[in-house]
């Protein structure tokens, strides 16, 4: 403290107003963080320990939450065990499927900026709503996709009311905003020199050996980001499990994801230490698989000025 009021009284005048006007503009944003972010999270943690049901004032209970978790509770380790399921199933088949779209938004081809604009375009679209479209498309009683499967003679699936289809449905709702990691993959790729490009395919080398050595090893920083931000909203998908299920996780709870736990504890329930633990410990999974990520990143991400 008297370090920084030391340092304080050696600046100027000019310097000091500069440094209260910086702080003036960065004020709005400190009290936002501390207001809606940290507060939250040093409030869920204290609530996690204690027993809280909004009516009655917090009662310090201990570690009874997280026992109660992992030995008394069987809709837990359902709801762990579904949104695993779905996060091996969305993650890599959503970083295909948009580096595969970027690839092709990326060629040098007339009208190209309207597809770029086109395949964004539903991630624009409230999750809410994108839902009860894709509902409605899947419904068994003339939905438009079971209407095409059947024109080709093919017998539709149940879709959102046959437990063993459900999850594979919601990996394909996740599609619907793929466009979004498929403009930062274009980002990626537009930022690949081209002279690289053009030296490998003088030297001989096909299209694909091209993507596999210098499109994909520069694009990994890019894959590495995408990676995260779809690990993240994975393990947080919410809105599409609890319009297509509801807070039961319909049909036969195959859509209750792990969001959708916290909150049937929460505001159906009213258990909200019980739902703060639950909660705390979705933060302690992210945080545990996003540090891993990068440590792994060592080994696989790769920049332009590296030798390898």
């Amino acid at each position: 403290m008297r370090a920084l009021t030391g340092r304080w009284g050696q600046l100027s005048t000019m310097q000091r107003r500069e440094a209260r006007t910086g702080l003036l503009f960065v004020l709005p944003w400190l009290i936002g963080l501390v207001v809606f972010t940290a507060y939250p999270i040093i409030a869920s943690i204290y609530l996690s320990f204690t027993s809280y049901t909004i009516v009655q004032s917090p009662k310090w209970i201990g570690l009874d939450n997280y026992k109660t978790m992992f030995t008394a509770d069987p809709s837990f380790l359902l709801s762990v065990s579904n949104s695993l399921i779905y996060a091996l199933l969305a993650v890599p088949l959503s970083l295909i499927v948009s580096l595969g779209l970027a690839l092709l938004l990326n060629m040098k081809t007339a009208g190209i900026g309207v597809y770029r604009t086109l395949f964004y375009l539903p991630s624009l679209v409230p999750p809410v709503a994108g839902t009860i479209i894709f509902v409605v498309l899947l419904n068994p009683q003339g939905g438009l996709v079971n209407v095409v499967l059947q024109a080709l003679g093919m017998t539709p699936p149940g879709w959102f009311t046959d437990p063993a289809w459900a999850k594979p449905a919601l990996v394909m709702l996740s599609l619907w905003r793929v466009g979004e990691g498929a403009l930062i993959f274009l980002a990626g790729l537009q930022d690949i020199p081209a002279s690289l490009l053009e030296a490998a395919a003088i030297d001989g080398a096909s299209a694909f050996q091209r993507f596999r050595r210098i499109t994909l090893p520069l694009l990994t920083p890019v894959i590495l980001f995408n990676l995260v931000m779809s690990v993240i909203y994975s393990f947080q998908v919410f809105t599409q499990a609890l319009v297509v299920g509801g807070t039961t996780g319909q049909p036969l709870e195959s859509t209750l994801m792990f969001m959708v736990l916290i909150y049937r504890n929460a505001f159906r329930y009213f258990k909200l230490g019980y739902a703060s633990a639950l909660a705390v410990l979705l933060f302690i999974v992210i945080m545990t698989l996003t540090l891993v990520i990068f440590r792994s990143a060592k080994l696989w991400v790769f920049y332009e000025g590296d030798n390898n």
